[in-house]
């Protein structure tokens, strides 16, 4: 391990989502879910970190980190709790979250969709009806003229190929239909079809206030899918199935605006994203038509391969594909005992050093997550924050790993001191943690 230095100009910051930390709604999809007994450790997302009861705590906890800027969501049910009816009251409640992270010097990074829906939008079908993709302007048209005086920067859509392959070709999130791929290319093409609009919508009512500076996005799951052997079938299997249904469809949709196979049919045909939003995690190693974890590799709890040089190759091909600004809108381990993710945080950032030296215009880094709370279908148990939560009296503790990149937030640098106070012995730890 060596010190290395981050530009000035770079964020540093976290991601959350409004379903896994804030508790208390029961009109959503994944209320639903919890309720009929789908989590895999028993748990529940009707309390989670209890984020909406405790906003000033949590921002208070964001300011300690010395964070730039907070990645947040907005949910959707609270907002719109029936069809086309609004709660002013929810609106007021982010409104004044947000305006709390502005008063600390924090930009609002901020999400349309992460993957919960209303009751009523998924009684009716929820992203299978064309029909949603009016019901999403509708929502994205109400909320952007609330709010768009406060927030610049829009993700309309987070992880849309995570949330179509759990919930329509595995069937482990909601709705719950497995194995059916037509369902899946259907409701792709609808939200690449609700993004197109929603970017022309929140473009065309900022610049009618005046406001010339909006950038929107999208959070798209990227990984590596690296064919086992460098067999012809496997690196065809990586590229032309797994990549092709799982990134490029999104990818090309709703940054070029182009349809393209098997997605049928004429998109906006026009660059319909103003920055790059990447969410990485892991590699994945492809054989045949399976996808493994590389024997002997260091895992997290979950199991995920942990594999920095995957940010540096992803963010560097989508570079030079796109040229658009990147923001790491999510980067995070589960990590029980805090026991390797100062060392997983050294390891991602010197990537994102790498990548500005080589001269990718990476803008931020969001870690994921702030603090633990209620990770889909994993539930409760799964820790990914910095910030250790009791769920049992909501007690909140800043872990060693939050206070390390607490100290790369102020400095944008790491030291030799820093090393010697977080990293010393962190990869022994690491290594013996493989089977955790």
């Amino acid at each position: 391990m060596k010190p290395f230095s981050l530009p000035r100009d770079l964020l540093l910051g976290v991601a959350t989502a409004s379903l896994q930390i804030e508790g208390g709604d029961r009109n959503n999809s994944w209320f639903r879910w919890c309720e009929q007994g789908h989590i895999k450790d028993g748990s529940h997302c009707v309390v989670a970190d209890d984020h909406w009861n405790r906003v000033e705590e949590d921002v208070s906890l964001i300011e300690k980190l010395n964070l730039g800027v907070y990645r947040m969501s907005l949910e959707w049910s609270r907002i719109e709790p029936t069809e086309g009816q609004f709660s002013r009251d929810a609106l007021d409640h982010y409104r004044r979250e947000i305006e709390l992270l502005l008063e600390k010097g924090i930009k609002p990074l901020v999400t349309l969709h992460h993957f919960s829906n209303p009751l009523w939008l998924e009684d009716s079908g929820a992203w299978l009806e064309a029909n949603v993709i009016e019901r999403f302007s509708r929502y994205t048209e109400y909320v952007v003229e609330s709010l768009g005086d406060l927030v610049r920067d829009w993700i309309t859509i987070n992880e849309p190929n995570v949330y179509l392959f759990h919930g329509y070709i595995e069937g482990i999130w909601p709705p719950g239909i497995k194995g059916s791929p037509s369902k899946y290319l259907r409701a792709a093409k609808n939200m690449v079809l609700a993004h197109q609009l929603a970017y022309e919508f929140i473009h065309r009512i900022q610049k009618a206030k005046g406001h010339e500076d909006t950038r929107v996005g999208v959070a798209h799951h990227l990984r590596v899918f690296q064919p086992e052997g460098g067999s012809y079938f496997n690196r065809t299997t990586a590229r032309f199935y797994f990549r092709r249904l799982f990134e490029d469809i999104f990818l090309e949709g709703m940054t070029g605006g182009k349809l393209i196979f098997p997605l049928i049919g004429s998109g906006c045909s026009k660059r319909c994203s103003d920055f790059l939003g990447i969410n990485y995690y892991t590699r994945d190693i492809v054989k045949g038509m399976n996808l493994e974890v590389l024997k002997g590799s260091l895992t997290n709890n979950l199991g995920w391969e942990i594999y920095p040089a995957g940010l540096f190759e992803i963010c560097h091909r989508n570079w030079k594909q796109y040229g658009l600004p990147i923001v790491i809108a999510e980067n995070g381990t589960c990590d029980e005992k805090d026991a390797f993710r100062a060392r997983y945080i050294y390891d991602h950032l010197y990537q994102v050093h790498r990548l500005r030296e080589s001269g990718v215009n990476i803008e931020a880094y969001c870690h994921w997550t702030l603090m633990d709370n209620f990770e889909w279908a994993e539930g409760l148990s799964s820790r990914f924050g910095l910030v250790e939560v009791d769920f049992n009296n909501q007690e909140r503790k800043i872990r060693k790993s939050g206070e390390f990149y607490a100290e790369i937030c102020e400095k944008k640098e790491i030291t030799e001191k820093m090393i010697s106070d977080y990293l010393v012995g962190e990869s022994q730890v690491a290594e013996e943690s493989k089977e955790l």
